[in-house]
Parts: structure tokens; sequence; C-alpha cells
């Protein structure tokens, strides 16, 4: 495979290209991409030209970059989350007619929760993360679902790492991690109270697969008040649910 002087090959460099987009700038100039991936600005525009013609970027009608719908077509047929995206996706929207704020599901990917889905309600409670958006591990309740059932080389990584402050409730502490995600394992669920914004509880159970391991965590971001814990039980049910759809059918 052709490496460029740097010793990255073109995959390299078109992840770097691919990962310059985030929900907050989905359209790029050529000179936007070429900084933020840290390209030269030529081997930028060339490789944008390249999948702009495969369909995997686009131009706009101001020649700003954007993702094409081949991107989200491949990604979407062979995603090897789309089954449990297509199991969950009832469970989700009974908690949602119960909850009215927002109901989530995210998966772990290396130090982060990706989130797979999520379901909204107008004029509910405020909620920073989106549909392909990630977060930390240590500051959600979905992170902490994840992390309390993750290995354990992954836990001692992310409690020995400097963790991000959102807020005053946010843990921070590597003792009171280590506490939190034991608590998690032993209730079966997290309970993040204004731990991304002081105005949201984050609550999420664990999903597990047929074999018994953790997949995916369920959650809810409903206003940080004395109702918010009325909420596991709905989640709990929901997950019992979706859990006998992911095994299947009795044989």
């Amino acid at each position: 495979m052709a490496r460029s002087p740097s010793g990255e090959s073109v995959i390299e460099r078109v992840v770097r290209i691919l990962e310059a987009f985030d929900p907050e700038t989905p359209a790029l100039s050529v000179n936007e991409l070429a900084a933020r991936s840290g390209l030269p600005s030529s081997t930028a525009s060339r490789l944008v030209d390249q999948l702009v013609s495969e369909g995997l970027l686009r131009r706009d009608a101001s020649r700003r970059v954007r993702v094409g719908v081949r991107m989200w077509e491949l990604a979407s047929r062979a995603s090897p989350t789309l089954a449990l995206r297509q199991a969950a996706m009832p469970f989700m929207e009974d908690v949602q007619a119960v909850v009215g704020h927002h109901t989530q599901l995210g998966v772990l990917d290396r130090r982060e929760v990706l989130f797979l889905e999520r379901l909204s309600a107008r004029r509910a409670v405020v909620n920073i993360t989106r549909v392909a958006g990630r977060l930390p591990l240590h500051a959600s309740s979905g992170g902490h679902v994840l992390l309390a059932h993750g290995p354990h080389s992954l836990q001692q990584e992310i409690i020995a790492s400097p963790l991000r402050r959102y807020t005053d409730a946010t843990v921070t502490d590597p003792t009171q991690l280590r506490r939190v995600l034991a608590d998690v394992r032993r209730q079966g669920y997290a309970f993040c109270p204004g731990h991304i914004d002081p105005a949201a509880t984050g609550i999420a159970v664990p999903v597990q697969d047929r074999r018994g391991r953790v997949v995916a965590a369920l959650s809810v971001v409903v206003p940080n008040d004395d109702e918010a814990r009325t909420h596991i039980g709905v989640l709990k049910t929901a997950t019992r649910g979706l859990e006998r759809a992911l095994a299947g059918p009795v044989q």
C-alpha cells in the first residue's frame, strides 16, 4: 500500500479526512479539512476529489464538502449494530412514551460511548448527545454502565487518565469512580444527576446478549428532580424485553 513521506498509508490519510467531520461541523472547505486532518492542502484536495468521485463525500452548492449518501448507505448496510438498533427501537419507543424526554442506546467504542440511536421530545430537558455522537465513559450514565462491565484493563486505563469535569457533580476522582462502578455492577443501573448538565439526570441499564455479555446501555436523560428515580423501573422492564428479543425465539 502506498505510503506518504510521513509513513502514513492512503487509508490512514483518508480516515483523517473523514474524522474531521463532526455533528457541529457537517460541512467544511478543503482548506478546513486540511487543517483539521493535519494534511497538506494539495493532499487533502486530491483525496477529497477521489472520495467525491466515489460518492463517499459530496460538494454542496457553496462547494463545501459534506459526507456523501453512499458513505451512509455502506455503513448502514454492513453495520454490526444494525440488528441491535432494530431490536431496540420498539422498546425505546415504549420507554420514550413514559419518560417524555430522551431515550438513547449506546455502545462501547474504545474509550467512549458511541450513541447508535436517540429519541427525543419537544421541550425535553437539555441533552448534548446525538446519534453517532460520543461521550467519555466517566461522565455519562451509559458510560458508567459500559465501563463497569467492560474489561478490567480499560477500567484501569480510564481511572488513571485525566478526566474532564463537566459540572461539579462529574466523577473525576479515581477512588470515587471505582466506587461508582462497583455500585453500578451491584445495583444493575447507573444514576448520574447533573453529571453532564446541572439540569439533567442520566439513568442507564446494561443490555446483555444471549451469552450474558453487556453489549449496550439503554438510557434516559430526564430532569434533575425528585421524580428522576421513578424511571429506573421502566428502563429495567424495557431492557428485559430487549434482551429476550436479542436472544431470539426459544428453541
